[in-house]
């Protein structure tokens, strides 16, 4: 078991720095944000990606006695800090939706029983009456808030989900909260600390936003294509390319490689392994350029990239500056580079309706969801179902962007809550004893192989369900991914054993029962206000087009209150 006793002498967070992570010292603001929670005071705190955010509520956590509760909406940040965090002999836990039941409630109750200093959740595991009745067992050190703008209906990523932290404060009275955000206007600030339920008192602590080593540049062409390959040509390094659509990362990635450019796509509907297997070949290095989507990017820890480039702007000064920031931490030169022509102010636009789609829309939506699940008028308070978005759309014939718009908008009145694709780890047990099993297992070698492989991996497959990973079972069998996945289906279909594959599905609960559409609120809170936020920020996105390239840096430092 990993030891994380310090003696008195070594409780400092300088040296706590020093044992756990090889650092001398803290950068920027880290170490006032570090002293004003161990002073157990409210903090906020505003840091640029790169900045090290992660550090500010690490390092407290092993100050202090008793557990750090970490709130993030990103699932794989979550799983990554946590597995960099034990390769520390940290000791550091997370509970997720590929998790079976009891597995959840071990793992709180290790929380409960002190063998955790950092236990990490997404933000819709709050009101789960499990949890919360868990929670009030756990000594709890204080609160960490990751992508706290998401809390504030000015921040650019709103989750309703995030409102129930407030109500985590009257399980916790003591307990107090550290917010951190890359990304915040001043009127973002000022609705997370109240949002947030913050105490008098409070502190906040402001990096600056100003990358000296960062280039930034916004280039019109009516041929992106091209002057991706001229920018490559002319600047080496590492190198991010955002696009907004799945299918323009796969294309551009085979353009790149067509020309002699090492490049791959990467994008949310990709198997996880998969995935994983992309981002390990740009972060070492063997593939030159990652084509992505949003989907990548958060909490990966590459100093090195020279340079990002956006082909499409994204709809906010928020996400392309969080997105822009991951070139040249490592302090040395990098450009970010936004491509632009004349059909992009129109998209924006159109970004905005489609965001907002007409009430009556909305309400359209949520009946033929009770279509959809068979649901009687009353019933479905409490209930969960999963949402296979596409069938759906196939049904009632409306495009996936504008359901989801939808859907957004009805969890924020409160009547259902719509959680969004969480991938779901493989399961699989077998149904035949060992006995039978090893007459079985004279039919095929491949089949012997991958058995015999599942058998070494995996304890307990003959009495209950157990997570796989396929990659390893395939390692182990000497096989490769896809032939591992079909054995697997043949053995389930001849009934050898029952194989659950990995999945990403959307799920829809119903907080209230089903009811008149008619009735349902959608205030101008919900919809106008958040609206008109929305056009302002396609606003001073379209303004950033137009300006001088060495005005550029300036303009993102005054829209963040940084100047």
């Amino acid at each position: 078991m990993p030891d994380n006793s310090l003696t008195s002498s070594e409780s400092l967070p300088h040296a706590i720095l020093r044992k756990y992570w090889g650092y001398e010292a803290f950068r920027g603001v880290q170490a006032e944000i570090i002293n004003s929670i161990l002073s157990g005071k409210d903090t906020l705190g505003l840091m640029p990606t790169g900045g090290g955010k992660s550090l500010t509520f690490q390092v407290p956590a092993l100050c202090m006695e008793g557990l750090c509760l970490v709130i993030t909406p990103l699932v794989a940040l979550m799983r990554d800090q946590v597995q960099q965090l034990r390769r520390h002999n940290i000791l550091a836990v997370d509970i997720n939706g590929s998790m079976s039941s009891a597995e959840i409630e071990r793992t709180l109750d290790n929380c409960i029983f002190g063998r955790n200093k950092l236990l990490y959740i997404s933000p819709e595991r709050l009101d789960s009456p499990l949890f919360q009745k868990r929670l009030q067992r756990m000594n709890v050190s204080f609160i960490a808030v990751d992508e706290a703008h998401c809390i504030s209906q000015w921040g650019y990523d709103f989750r309703p989900s995030y409102l129930h932290i407030k109500e985590i404060r009257s399980i916790l009275p003591h307990a107090p909260i550290l917010a951190l955000t890359a990304t915040a206007t001043p009127d973002t600030v000022t609705d997370i600390c109240r949002q947030l339920g913050f105490r008098q008192g409070e502190n906040v602590f402001r990096m600056s936003f100003e990358r000296k080593n960062l280039h930034y540049e916004a280039r019109f062409t009516e041929n992106k294509p091209q002057q991706i390959l001229q920018i490559l040509d002319s600047t080496p390094g590492s190198a991010v390319i955002y696009t907004r659509s799945r299918e323009s990362t796969v294309d551009i990635a085979q353009m790149l490689t067509e020309a002699g450019i090492s490049a791959q796509h990467y994008h949310a509907g990709l198997p996880v392994t998969d995935r994983n297997l992309r981002q390990a070949r740009w972060q070492t290095g063997e593939k030159r350029v990652m084509v992505a989507t949003n989907a990548f990017g958060m909490g990966i820890d590459k100093p090195d990239v020279r340079l990002v480039i956006h082909i499409d702007p994204p709809s906010s000064l928020e996400a392309y500056f969080q997105e822009a920031g991951r070139a040249g931490r490592d302090g040395q030169e990098a450009w970010a580079i936004l491509l632009h022509n004349r059909h992009d102010i129109t998209r924006l636009q159109r970004h905005l309706t489609q965001e907002f789609p007409p009430k009556d829309f909305c309400r359209q939506i949520y009946d033929e969801l009770a279509y959809f699940f068979q649901l009687p008028m009353g019933e479905g308070q409490d209930t969960t179902k999963e949402f296979n978005i596409g069938l759906f759309c196939r049904n009632f014939h409306h495009y996936p962007a504008s359901v989801e718009s939808a859907l957004r908008i009805l969890t924020q009145t409160g009547c259902i809550t719509y959680r969004e694709a969480e991938d779901s780890r493989s399961r699989l047990m077998f149904l035949v004893g060992r006995e039978s099993l090893y007459h079985l297992r004279q039919l095929n070698a491949a089949c012997d192989r991958v058995i015999n492989a599942l058998m070494r991996l995996y304890a307990g497959v003959f009495t209950e369900y157990v997570f796989i990973e396929e990659s390893s079972v395939a390692e182990l069998a000497n096989a490769g991914e896809d032939d591992v996945y079909n054995i697997l289906i043949e053995l389930t279909r001849q009934r050898i054993l029952s194989y659950i594959p990995h999945k990403s599905v959307p799920r829809i609960h119903y907080n209230q029962r089903r009811q008149e559409s008619c009735h349902i609120r959608i205030t101008p809170a919900i919809y106008e206000e958040r609206k008109a936020i929305m056009e302002r920020r396609l606003q001073a996105m379209t303004d950033y087009f137009s300006l001088p390239d060495t005005k550029r840096s300036l303009y993102l430092r005054r829209y963040f209150g940084d100047v």
